[in-house]
Formats: C-alpha cells, structure tokens, sequence
C-alpha cells in the first residue's frame, strides 16, 4: 500500500496539481491586491462611496438597526445589500482576471510568433553544393 501510494503522489500530473493550486493561492493575493488596492479606491470614489450591505430586509418584527445587529441578535434577514456587494466583486475580480490572462496571453503570443530559424537543408543538397563547388572551382 505503501508502495501505491508513493507511485500516485509521485505521478506527474499529481506534482502539477499541487504547483497550480500553490500558485493559484499566491495568485489569489495578486488580484485581491489589484482590486482592493489599486480598482476600488477609484470606485470608491466615483460612487460617493456608497455601501450596499447595509441593505436588508428584516423579517422579524424587531426593529434593527443594521445587518449586523440583526445577525448578533438572531433575527432572520435577507441581506441583498451583501448580496450585491458579492455580485459586484465577483464582476471586478473576474474583470481583472480577464486582463491579466489577457496580457498574460499577449506575451506567450508574442513568444510563440517569433519565427523559428529555418531547418538546416538536407545532407544530400550539402553534398551537391559541394559536388557543384569543386566543379566550379576545376574550371
């Protein structure tokens, strides 16, 4: 058993995995930084600033103040300010996945439309260049 399974977590595909989930959390912090840090803060700024998740419908029939309150209290309350708030940073993250794959793209594109170096001409046409050139050269 021992056996099989130093075979399975040694298998090729196994060990990528583990790379791109690795990655893919480092990359997770990339963007959260991008759309806390750098697209936010604009946005922040053009909408007033304005906070959905205080936005709920309360169905109790206690009177609350804010989500929050309602959830520390146990009061049952449909959130569609959060909901919102999700919906709208789904949109950003997925915006600015969409252009760092983008350029990522971009890149590899350019890479791979580098012409290669033509291949090196047959031996047999080697030869007859060089078949060619000594008659030339005897003439």
């Amino acid at each position: 058993m021992l056996q099989e399974f130093k075979k399975f977590a040694l298998r090729g595909n196994v060990l990528d995995m583990a790379v791109g989930i690795i990655i893919g959390a480092a990359f997770t912090t990339i963007v959260q930084s991008a759309v806390n840090d750098i697209i936010m803060p604009p946005i922040g700024l053009l909408t007033g600033g304005v906070d959905f998740s205080s936005l709920f419908i309360n169905l109790s029939g206690t009177e609350v103040a804010s989500v929050a309150e309602a959830k520390k209290a146990g009061l049952p309350v449909i959130g569609y300010g959060l909901f919102i708030n999700a919906v709208i940073s789904f949109l950003i993250v997925a915006f600015v996945l969409f252009l760092l794959i983008r350029g990522m793209n971009k890149l590899v594109a350019k890479e791979e439309a580098q012409p290669a170096a033509p291949p090196p001409p047959p031996k047999q046409e080697v030869l007859l260049e060089e078949i060619r050139d000594l008659l030339k050269e005897r003439r």
